[in-house]
C-alpha cells in the first residue's frame, strides 16, 4: 500500500488495473451514451447515388457550351424526378430532366441548374450561360463503403446513431454498463425525504455521485448508509462487492477515521491500494482491491469527494465502462481571478471556462469549501493549482481537465 502520494500516482494506479468488459445487444435507438463493444464499417455508399443539391434541371454540360442571352440552349423536358423515385429515361443531348432536391441524377447527365437561373415551361427549359460539369452530390460523398465509422470503444453519439441508422443497422453491440453501488457512512447522515432532526444532515453524495457516474457511463445502486462502525461497514461492502462491479464509500477517509476504515476494507478481504494522497480538497481518499473489484473511499464532505472521483477515479471508471477516451481532456487556461493563497499541497479548484477576446480563462466558483456541494454547480473545469505554488495573480496559466 501506498500513502501521501500524488494524484498523478494514484489515478494511474486505477488506470492500469484489468477490467472484464461484457457484452449486449441493444437497439440503436437505445444505445446514445453507450459504449461500442465492435467497429461500425460502411457497408455501402452514403448517398447510394448521385443526387441532385437543389431544385433544377439536369442535363449534360456541354449543351451550353456556346449558350448567351441572346441565343440560349433550349432542352425538351422528358421527365420531373422527385426524391424517392428512380429516373425513368437517360439524358440525352438536347433534352433534361426536370429535378428535386435529393433525387437521383438521371444517367447522362453530369450537371444541374437551379430553377431560377433558367427560362422554364412545362415542355422545355432555356439556359443562358455555360454551366460546367458538376453540381452534383456524388455517390460516397458522405461516406464511402467500407469505411470505420465508429472505432470499438466510441461512446455512442447521436452522430455515430445517425451514421449506424445511414447504413440500415437496426442494432448494435455495447459494453454492458458497470454496476457502480455507492455506500455513505456516518451517524450523522438522514435519508432524503424524511425529518431532520437537530445534529443531522441529508445524505447528499449519494445523488452528487451518481450523476458524476451516470455521466461516465455507469449504472448506479444506492448501497444505503451505515453508521460510523468498522463492523458494520466491512459487512456492507463485502455485501455490495458480491453483486456490484464497483462499491464506492463516502465518509470514514479523514486522518481521525482513517484506520478504522481501511480496517473495514480489509476485513471484507480487500487489499488496499493506497491512501491519503497528496493534493487538497478530496485527498482523504483509498482504494482497495477484492478479487479484481475495486473499492474507492472518498471523503464525506461533498465537494472533496466529487474532487477525488473525478480526478482520481474517473479514468479507471471510464475504462471499467468500455471506453477509448479514459482521461478528462487538460487545458492551458488563464486565471480570471486572483488565487490569494500559497498552496504548500496540490490544489484542485472547482470552476468554468470563460472566453474572452479569444483567450481561455479559468472562473473560478464561490464558495470553494469541502462541503460545498453547490460549488459543482456549473462546474465544467478542475483547476489545478500546483504544489508549492504562491499566491497567483489574475491572468497566470494554469491547467484545467474538463470534467463536462
Amino acid at each position: 500500500m501506498e500513502m501521501h502520494i500524488s494524484a498523478d500516482r494514484a489515478m494511474s494506479m486505477l488506470a492500469e488495473l484489468s477490467v472484464t468488459l461484457k457484452t449486449e445487444t441493444i437497439p440503436l435507438l437505445e444505445g446514445y451514451g453507450r459504449v461500442l463493444a465492435e467497429e461500425v464499417r460502411a457497408t455501402m455508399d452514403v448517398p447510394p447515388f448521385a443526387k441532385s443539391p437543389f431544385d433544377g434541371y439536369a442535363f449534360k454540360s456541354e449543351d451550353t457550351i456556346n449558350a448567351t442571352p441572346e441565343n440560349p440552349a433550349v432542352f425538351t423536358i422528358t421527365e420531373e424526378i422527385p426524391a424517392g423515385k428512380a429516373p425513368l429515361y437517360p439524358v440525352e443531348h438536347g433534352t433534361a430532366a426536370k429535378i428535386l432536391t435529393g433525387a437521383p441524377v438521371p444517367e447522362g447527365a453530369d450537371t444541374i441548374v437551379k430553377y431560377e437561373e433558367t427560362e422554364f415551361s412545362p415542355q422545355w427549359v432555356k439556359i443562358s450561360e455555360y454551366i460546367k460539369p458538376g453540381n452534383i452530390v456524388t455517390a460516397g460523398e458522405d461516406v464511402k463503403a467500407g469505411e470505420v465509422l465508429a472505432p470499438k470503444n466510441t461512446l455512442i453519439t447521436g452522430a455515430v446513431m445517425g451514421v449506424a441508422a445511414g447504413q440500415g443497422i437496426k442494432s448494435v453491440t455495447v459494453y454492458k454498463k458497470p454496476l457502480i453501488s455507492i455506500v455513505s457512512t456516518g451517524t450523522e447522515l438522514i435519508d432524503v425525504g424524511n425529518p431532520l432532526p437537530p445534529g443531522k444532515i441529508y445524505s447528499t453524495n449519494l445523488f452528487t455521485l451518481s450523476g458524476l457516474l451516470r455521466d461516465m457511463g455507469a449504472e448506479i445502486r444506492d448501497g444505503g448508509s451505515v453508521t460510523d462502525d468498522p463492523d458494520a461497514i466491512s459487512a456492507r461492502i463485502s455485501r455490495e462487492l458480491e453483486s456490484a462491479d464497483m462499491v464506492i464509500t463516502t465518509g470514514g477517509a479523514s486522518v481521525g477515521d482513517y484506520d478504522f476504515t481501511q480496517a473495514a476494507i480489509e476485513k471484507a478481504g480487500g487489499t488496499m491500494l493506497f491512501n491519503k494522497l497528496d493534493f487538497k480538497p478530496g485527498g482523504s481518499m483509498m482504494a482497495g482491491v477484492r478479487d479484481g473489484k475495486v473499492f474507492l473511499g472518498l471523503s464525506g464532505n461533498p465537494g472533496a469527494a466529487a474532487i477525488g472521483l473525478m480526478r482520481i477515479g474517473a479514468p479507471y471508471i471510464r475504462k471499467l465502462c468500455g471506453r477509448q477516451d479514459m482521461y478528462y481532456e487538460a487545458i492551458d487556461v488563464r486565471l480570471k481571478k486572483p488565487v490569494k493563497k500559497p498552496s504548500p499541497k496540490m490544489r484542485f479548484l472547482r470552476g468554468y471556462l470563460e472566453i474572452t477576446d479569444g483567450q481561455a480563462y479559468f472562473v473560478e466558483n464561490p464558495s470553494q469549501g469541502n462541503g460545498s456541494v453547490s460549488s459543482l454547480l456549473n462546474c465544467d473545469l478542475l483547476g489545478e493549482i500546483p504544489k508549492g505554488a504562491p499566491a497567483l495573480e489574475a491572468g497566470t496559466f494554469i491547467k484545467a481537465y474538463r470534467v463536462k
